[in-house]
C-alpha cells in the first residue's frame, strides 16, 4: 500500500480524523473544552501545504495581525472539508455543553506561524466569532503558549491535533506568549456569527 501524497491528503481529507476519535469533550477551564480533531500526520501535511503556498503574511488592517495563511488560500477544497467536518463531527459534541450553538459554517480557518525574528507573540485580544478554536499543528518549539490569563488556562500540555474551544468575544481574552525557540504553527478556527 502506498502512502498518499500531500495533495491527496489535502484534497481528500485523507488521514485527518484520528482512528481512535472518541467523541470526547473535556473541560479544561471555565467554558473551555478540549476535543480530538486531526492526526499529527495530517497536521504535518497542513504545515507543508501552508509553507508551499508562500502566502504567509500580515494584514495591516487587522487589529491583531498575525503571520498567517487561510486554508481557503491553501485549498478551497480543504476549507470546505474542514467546514463540513466541524459541522458533522465537532458541533454535535459541543452541543452537549453549549446546546444553543447555531452553526452557520466557518468565518475563517487559518495557520499562524511564529518564529524568532518574525512573529514571536500575539497580543492580548478576543475574537469576533460565535466560537473560537485552536489546535497545535506541531510541538517542536518552546514558549509560545496560547494563554487565557482570566481562566488560568494554556494549551501547553495539549496534544498536537487536539482542539481547544471557547466562546469568542469578551469573556475569553487570550494571547500567544513569547516564543523562545523553534517554529510554532497553530490552527485558528472562527465559527461564523449567527445571522439575525
Amino acid at each position: 500500500m502506498s502512502t498518499p501524497s500531500d495533495l491527496q491528503q489535502i484534497l481528500g481529507y485523507e488521514g485527518a480524523v484520528p482512528d481512535d476519535d472518541r467523541d470526547q469533550v473535556v473541560e479544561v477551564g471555565a467554558e473551555m473544552y478540549r476535543t480530538g480533531f486531526w492526526t499529527p500526520t495530517f497536521c504535518d501535511t497542513v504545515i507543508r501545504a501552508a509553507e508551499a503556498t508562500g502566502a504567509f503574511e500580515q494584514d495591516d488592517d487587522d487589529p491583531v495581525p498575525g503571520h498567517e495563511v487561510s486554508l481557503a488560500v491553501i485549498s478551497p477544497v480543504l476549507f470546505d472539508q474542514v467546514q463540513n467536518d466541524i459541522g458533522r463531527r465537532i458541533v454535535p459534541r459541543l452541543r452537549r455543553v453549549w446546546p444553543y450553538i447555531d452553526y452557520h459554517g466557518l468565518r475563517d480557518v487559518f495557520v499562524i506561524k511564529y518564529e524568532l525574528g518574525g512573529q514571536e507573540t500575539l497580543r492580548m485580544h478576543h475574537d469576533v466569532a460565535q466560537i473560537s478554536a485552536s489546535a497545535k499543528l506541531n510541538d517542536a518549539y518552546t514558549g509560545g503558549e496560547l494563554d487565557f490569563p482570566r481562566q488560568g488556562v494554556t494549551n501547553e500540555s495539549m496534544a498536537v491535533g487536539d482542539l481547544i474551544v471557547w466562546p469568542s468575544l469578551v469573556t475569553h481574552p487570550h494571547q500567544s506568549n513569547q516564543l523562545r525557540s523553534g517554529i510554532k504553527y497553530s490552527l485558528t478556527i472562527w465559527f461564523e456569527l449567527p445571522q439575525i
